[in-house]
């Protein structure tokens, strides 16, 4: 996978070279002269490849080969450069995934399919989220949004009160626009099936798309 990362700064530079060493073809693009100097030869020698440039320039995209990617990644230390580069990346060049950084939780709401983000990725949000599924049961946790809100990763641990103790996901006739993805069992990651009986404790992870979060809600909270 070709994968061009814009912003060459500690969560550039980590986020390139773990692509790369997960056998990732992997450009990265930054304007800082000092920065490109310190750490563009060490990070080659890692497999990144570095290019001189500014992301939100057009034809620096063009000439770092974004047309040819298939995942372009704005993490630069800017929400504004951010949304410059996704928007140039989506429109200009149809880049089929483009995951950007939010460096201000207030700028969250921008990040969406208009500014073409697929994924938008907030340390702040993120780590809220992780806290309350570290500590809730029987409350609903939102984990991840995906498609510019449009569909969301959410997690429930169920309490000895839930509605969906000892049924299985057959009985539970979840709506079409909700998926359980995983269920974790003392700390054991099971692959949901329909006959699965879940139990108290659980913790069950669920995509949803559309409108389900409040028919999810009641199945898994009550």
């Amino acid at each position: 996978m070709k994968v061009i990362v814009a912003g060459g700064g500690s969560v550039g530079r980590f986020t390139a070279e773990e692509l790369v060493a997960a056998g990732h073809d992997v450009l990265l693009i930054e304007n800082d002269r000092a920065v490109f100097r310190d750490y563009g030869k060490a990070e080659e020698s890692k497999g990144v490849r570095w290019y001189l440039g500014d992301a939100c320039d057009v034809e620096v995209l063009r000439a770092a080969g974004v047309p040819d990617a298939d995942v372009v990644a704005a993490v630069t230390g800017d929400d504004e450069d951010n949304l410059v580069v996704s928007l140039l990346a989506k429109q200009e060049f149809g880049a089929p995934r483009v995951i950007a950084r939010v460096n201000n939780p207030k700028n969250h709401w921008m990040f969406n399919e208009m500014w073409g983000v697929d994924v938008a990725v907030s340390t702040p949000h993120l780590i809220t989220s992780l806290v309350q599924e570290a500590v809730s049961i029987g409350n609903f946790v939102k984990l991840m949004d995906f498609a510019g809100g449009k569909a969301e990763l959410a997690e429930v641990t169920l309490a000895e009160n839930s509605p969906a103790i000892n049924k299985t996901l057959k009985d539970l006739k979840f709506p079409r626009s909700a998926t359980v993805v995983a269920i974790v069992r003392e700390e054991v990651v099971l692959v949901p099936e329909s006959d699965t009986i879940l139990r108290a404790g659980d913790e069950v992870m669920v995509l949803i798309t559309e409108d389900a979060e409040p028919e999810i809600k009641k199945i898994l909270v009550g």
